[in-house]
């Protein structure tokens, strides 16, 4: 099982994807000057009342939980082939993420647990373990991650969401923002009245870099106190190409949870 099934399946975990040239078409859009529907932001009461009611309802839908575990299968799509794997993932809110992940023969590859400053990562068919930081997010996925991030995309709660909205266009149906952070621009597409997650576009702000992560979010389903998408989908771009699907076939919230990760013996330290 290669390193770059984990780096799929944490990006899967992470995110998901919509077609570029279509949010690039609705990129486009949001930035003419004779779009009617699109307002620029300026230093008014009005606009500044809209980014707020923008930024607080976002912030309002958010997942709260306690626990979370969730059964996903994996499909990635890349330069040197694709793959598939079953993710087992187990959460304790801000404490503990825990995720299991068993290839297509049905025979676990890895297992990997998160803290808020360390990473353990067990190879189960080399018998190895390695110690890290949790910085090892960032370089495995390479995307500015922590703990936190993480929690928040494995449950589907917004990330990298910026109070710098620069435009916003109100459809019948959904609402498109467009923010810019310190790392990305971020283009949002929303349910118009719930504000929903339809589709997230990530671009750097760094133009050498030139990264594009297209996302979506499908197949809500009514969990209670908030809506859950279960089918996600990723197309990360820069050198090269990465499209990833994933499918919740299982998840639950506040339920008892153990994080079992017992290190034989006879595993090596990588």
């Amino acid at each position: 099982m290669k390193k770059i099934l984990l780096g799929s399946v944490l990006f899967a975990v992470l995110f998901a994807c919509r077609p570029a040239k279509k949010v690039q078409r609705i990129e486009q859009s949001i930035s003419k000057k004779d779009t009617v529907a699109t307002v620029i932001v300026k230093p008014s009461v009005d606009s500044f009342s809209i980014v707020k009611h923008i930024v607080d309802s976002l912030n309002q839908r958010r997942i709260d939980f306690n626990t979370f575990s969730a059964k996903i299968k994996v499909d990635y799509q890349g330069k040197d082939g694709g793959d598939q794997a079953t993710a087992y993932v187990r959460i304790q809110k801000d404490s503990v993420i825990w995720l299991s992940l068993t290839g297509a023969l049905g025979i676990e590859g890895y297992r990997l647990l998160v803290t808020k400053d360390s990473l353990k990562l067990m190879n189960k068919l080399q018998k190895n373990v390695q110690y890290r930081s949790v910085a090892y997010l960032k370089e495995i996925t390479e995307i500015p991650f922590d703990f936190y991030s993480l929690q928040d995309v494995i449950v589907g709660n917004p990330v990298f969401i910026d109070s710098n909205i620069v435009s916003y266009k109100n459809k019948q149906d959904e609402l498109l923002v467009l923010m810019i952070g310190n790392v990305f621009k971020h283009l949002l597409t929303l349910e118009n009245g719930d504000f929903r997650i339809k589709h997230s576009k990530l671009d750097d702000v760094n133009p050498i870099r030139n990264r594009t992560c297209d996302i979506t979010y499908d197949d809500y389903e009514n969990a209670g106190d908030f809506y859950f998408s279960t089918k996600r989908r990723i197309s990360v771009a820069e050198k090269s190409k990465l499209d990833i699907n994933i499918e919740f076939k299982q998840y639950s919230f506040n339920k008892p949870q153990d994080y079992p990760f017992n290190i034989p013996k006879n595993y090596k330290r990588g």
